[in-house]
């Protein structure tokens, strides 16, 4: 299985913003993780989505421990494809647009304003990374 991975540390992503990433999903990919925070060990927003199990697992990190996992099993994803998200940051939430439409919504654990740190890894390879 490949294993890519794109990192970021000096993004400027703020309350009120919009992430747009666009991908192709590996045809070998049993998932990928997109994460956003202040750094490697303290993630505001682990977006999971688990091909094999056939559910999205979003979570947040504080200082290397891994809070309570949040479930949603609207899978829309599939080994091959490309894709378009959008990852609007808000003051209390993150909301993940969907390439089908559909919304998933987590909340800002650690009411982050500012996030610096972006890594998107697995089977996915990024083709456009932009903010809003």
């Amino acid at each position: 299985m490949s294993e890519n991975k794109m990192e970021i540390h000096h993004m400027d992503l703020k309350t009120g913003m919009t992430l747009k990433l666009k991908g192709k999903i590996d045809d070998d990919a049993s998932g990928f993780a997109i994460n956003l925070g202040s750094g490697p060990g303290d993630l505001a927003l682990h977006f999971n989505p688990r091909l094999e199990e056939n559910v999205i697992v979003c979570n947040s990190q504080n200082g290397g421990s891994w809070e309570k996992e949040h479930r949603d099993d609207h899978m829309c994803f599939r080994p091959g494809m490309e894709i378009k998200l959008t990852v609007t940051f808000e003051e209390d939430e993150f909301q993940v647009k969907l390439p089908d439409g559909h919304h998933v919504k987590f909340p800002n654990r650690g009411r982050y304003s500012h996030l610096p740190y972006c890594c998107v890894k697995g089977g996915i390879r990024v083709t456009s990374f932009k903010l809003e």
